[in-house]
């Protein structure tokens, strides 16, 4: 009697372990599965602002953008029909970037600004928008990039006086499948005060940029850059006063063929650098000082 007993405890406690096991494997299958936000931006660029994308692990981006000349200048008269409204006028600035991605949540880059200016720059990925297991209502990156111009200039000696640096909190939102917002509130850093001696080496921006998916391959994107200091009553090394305009202003379509990304966009800036984008913009747009440009994006993967 014990004996059958004893079977009957042993074949009741394995019985019991197998159906609590059968439960917490039921329980591991049913947790709802991690679901990442992707596409929130279709490159790591919206027109000239960094996004929260960062390029694929082992892969190398390839970028190039050129900025026209204003579409329209009102001192120009007839010339802006034959310049082709700024198409034609033998003026661009270029900005080209190569983007790695040594691991899966950082990015490392150069670009030839144009004008004698390089930079160098990181990209962190901090959190990604998901639902499920996790639910993260926003993706953030942290973007940092060191920029110096190589032109001679007789009055900055030292090579240190020549930099300036720009970070950026990037905070992305994807709304749905088709409508994303990106804020970029921004902090640039001069070595060496590039308007004199009586103007902060601070700089401080705020930024919004947003994409609409209209097909499967056009965007509709949109920036706005307001920058917060520095830009009234400055004084020039020779003395005088310099007045920058504080708002950036871009909108653009974006072409996804596949292999390229092609961007085109209208944009109050012909400068190809972020730093004089947003510290040192020349172009007022009450003016109507709005040009052309445009971005060819190539990825490729160069490690599996």
């Amino acid at each position: 009697m014990k004996k059958i007993l004893t079977v009957l405890i042993l074949c009741f406690g394995l019985f019991a372990q197998a159906v609590a096991q059968d439960g917490t494997d039921s329980a591991k299958n049913e947790a709802p599965a991690r679901k990442f936000a992707r596409a929130t931006f279709n490159s790591t660029k919206i027109i000239n602002m960094q996004s929260v994308e960062i390029v694929s692990k082992g892969s190398l981006q390839f970028l190039i953008s050129h900025h026209l000349s204003y579409l329209w200048n009102k001192d120009a008269g007839s010339q802006n029909v034959a310049q082709f409204f700024g198409l034609n006028s033998g003026v661009a600035h270029t900005y080209m970037s190569f983007d790695y991605s040594p691991l899966k949540f950082m990015n490392v880059g150069v670009a030839l600004a144009g004008s004698s200016q390089y930079e160098g720059f990181l990209k962190f990925r901090i959190l990604r928008q998901q639902t499920g297991l996790k639910n993260i209502p926003v993706s953030v990156a942290w973007y940092s990039m060191m920029h110096i111009n190589t032109a001679k200039d007789p009055d900055v000696e030292f090579t240190a006086n020549k930099l300036a640096f720009m970070n950026q909190l990037l905070i992305a939102r994807k709304f749905s499948n088709k409508f994303s917002l990106q804020l970029m509130p921004t902090w640039i850093h001069f070595n060496v005060v590039p308007y004199g001696i009586n103007n902060s080496n601070e700089v401080f921006s705020l930024g919004i940029a947003g994409k609409y998916k209209a097909t499967s391959k056009l965007n509709i994107t949109l920036e706005y850059a307001r920058q917060l200091n520095m830009y009234e009553n400055l004084i020039s090394k020779n003395g005088a006063i310099v007045n920058y305009h504080p708002d950036l202003l871009s909108a653009g379509i974006e072409l996804n063929t596949g292999n390229h990304l092609f961007q085109f966009y209208i944009g109050s800036t012909t400068d190809g650098s972020a730093i004089d984008q947003l510290a040192r913009n020349n172009s007022r747009i009450k003016d109507g000082n709005f040009a052309f440009g445009f971005t060819i994006n190539r990825t490729m993967s160069i490690k599996k």
